[in-house]
C-alpha cells in the first residue's frame, strides 16, 4: 500500500491532494518485484516509466567507458524514480536503475499518467511539485559539492538518509558523496574519535 501522508510530506504536496487522486494512479499501476541486482531501467532504455518504491533500495548509476560504475544516488521507500534523460532531455537513458535489495515498486507508464492528469486538472499542480522536488534534490547535490567538505557532505547525508547508510554498501555511499571508500572510512573514524 502507498503511505499517502509520507508521499505528501516527502514531495511537499499540498493539502488539496486527496487520497482518491493517488488511488487513480495506484489502481492503474503494475506491482513489480525486483530481485537484488535486477534492473528497473537500463542504459539505452526509451520506455518512459515512473516507479514508486514501496519496499526496497535502488541504486542509480552510470557505467563509464573504462568499465567503472559511478553511483549517482540511492533511493529507498516512498521515493519516486524516473529516468531524467527520458523526461528532461527526450533521449535514451544513460543510467542504470538497479535493485540492491528485494524491491517492490508500483510501475506506471507515462502515457497512463498523462491521461489521468489530463482528466483531473488538480493533479497538474501536484505533478509540477513532484518535478520541482526532484529538481531541488539535484540542485542541492550540486550545491553540496561546491559548499561543503566531504565530511560535511557525509554528516548531512547520514542525517537525511539514516536508513540508507545502514543498508547500502560503503562503496556506493562513497560514490554518492564523491569520495573514495578509504576517505569515507577516515571520515567515520574522525567523527567517532570526536565523540
Amino acid at each position: 500500500m502507498v503511505d499517502f501522508q509520507r508521499l505528501k510530506s516527502l514531495y511537499k504536496l499540498g493539502k488539496t491532494l486527496q487520497f482518491s487522486d493517488v488511488q487513480q494512479f495506484v489502481s492503474t499501476a503494475q506491482v513489480k518485484t525486483y530481485a537484488p541486482k535486477e534492473y528497473l531501467i537500463r542504459e539505452g532504455d526509451t520506455r518512459k516509466r515512473v516507479f514508486l518504491i514501496q519496499r526496497g533500495l535502488v541504486r542509480v548509476f552510470a557505467l563509464m567507458e573504462t568499465g567503472v560504475e559511478k553511483t549517482m544516488s540511492l533511493k529507498a521507500e516512498h521515493h519516486i524514480l524516473a529516468s531524467p534523460d527520458l523526461y528532461l532531455f527526450d533521449q535514451p537513458s544513460r543510467f542504470y536503475f538497479q535493485a540492491l535489495e528485494k524491491t517492490r515498486v508500483l510501475c506506471m507508464d507515462d502515457e497512463v499518467i498523462q491521461r489521468i492528469v489530463e482528466n483531473n486538472e488538480g493533479l497538474t499542480e501536484h505533478r509540477k511539485q513532484i518535478h520541482l522536488t526532484m529538481l531541488k534534490e539535484a540542485h542541492q547535490r550540486i550545491e553540496s559539492f561546491v559548499l561543503y567538505s566531504p565530511e560535511e557532505r557525509y554528516i548531512r547525508y547520514v542525517k537525511e538518509n539514516p536508513d540508507i547508510v545502514n543498508r547500502a554498501p560503503d562503496k556506493y555511499i562513497a560514490n554518492v558523496l564523491g569520495i573514495t571508500p578509504v576517505s569515507l572510512s577516515r571520515i567515520r573514524k574522525r567523527i567517532t574519535q570526536r565523540k
